[in-house]
């Protein structure tokens, strides 16, 4: 087997940080950490290079000698270790009320996985048919996570996952609106694209219709150019290429999107 240097785009800062949380992880939860197969160093390597680069799982275990059952074990180790440093909703919006922001974003994305064969059931538990990941909209299977965004368009939340085929504004339902609505009741309002239409009061989006007045036209153009920094929050995420398909358990996805995120905040400006 040749062997051959290599360079992973990511300042030496974020890997300590990451190293230091999964020591801690290790100090608390195990019994024995040292006997673990690698070194925190280590495992913080292979979950960088497997979030930048989307290395297979496989080669990552033969790059740093392991057993491809231990790099999953430890890539999911880290997977969760990391979420569990991204920001809450609660904290995101008091931080933007702080600093006055003028008003956040919201969008939704489609995050790519592997074809699924879990099916919708009805209320007494009878299979209905269609495939609750496959978003009719994307035209693939994916989980919707929704991203908010700061004026900026840098995001600074991310959603719990929920299938495919759950709408932008269901999903924003149940996990954003209710704390989105007290926010802009204080002075932070939340824009969104035409898929959010009827979210209610403080969620503004432009009006559908066709021959509309100029006041109504101005008003969207507006909304549209106040909005149109947010575009690149999912381009931001995505520049992880293990966001643009996903090969793990869809579940998953939730968790892998807010370590993202997590990385994303400490690069911030660096790329």
């Amino acid at each position: 087997m040749l062997s051959y240097r290599a360079t992973l785009p990511v300042p030496l800062v974020v890997v300590r940080r990451v190293s230091a949380w999964l020591q801690h992880h290790r100090t608390v939860h195990d019994a024995r950490p040292w006997q673990r197969a690698a070194t925190c160093w280590t495992q913080a390597v292979l979950f960088l290079r497997w979030l930048i680069n989307a290395t297979p799982v496989h080669r990552l275990a033969a790059d740093h000698g392991l057993s491809q059952a231990t790099a999953y074990r430890y890539l999911h180790e880290a997977i969760d270790v990391v979420a569990d440093r991204a920001p809450t909703l609660e904290d995101v919006l008091a931080g933007q009320l702080d600093t006055a922001a003028p008003f956040v974003c919201l969008d939704g994305t489609l995050i790519r996985t592997n074809r699924c064969s879990a099916r919708s059931t009805s209320g007494n538990g009878a299979v209905k048919g269609y495939h609750i990941w496959y978003s009719g909209k994307h035209h693939a299977h994916g989980g919707n996570v929704q991203v908010l965004t700061d004026h900026t368009g840098f995001p600074i939340w991310t959603s719990p996952v929920e299938p495919g085929s759950t709408h932008d504004i269901t999903t924003a339902r149940t996990h954003a609106f209710p704390l989105l609505y007290p926010a802009a009741a204080k002075g932070l309002p939340t824009l969104a694209d035409k898929g959010y239409a009827g979210a209610g009061i403080g969620i503004h989006t432009p009006i559908k219709g066709h021959n509309l007045d100029r006041g109504t036209r101005t008003t969207n153009r507006l909304l549209r150019a106040l909005r149109a920094p947010a575009e690149r929050a999912n381009a931001i995420l995505k520049h992880y290429r293990a966001l643009r398909h996903i090969t793990l358990d869809p579940a998953r996805i939730g968790a892998i999107v807010a370590a993202a995120l997590v990385i994303a905040t400490m690069t911030r400006g660096r790329w």
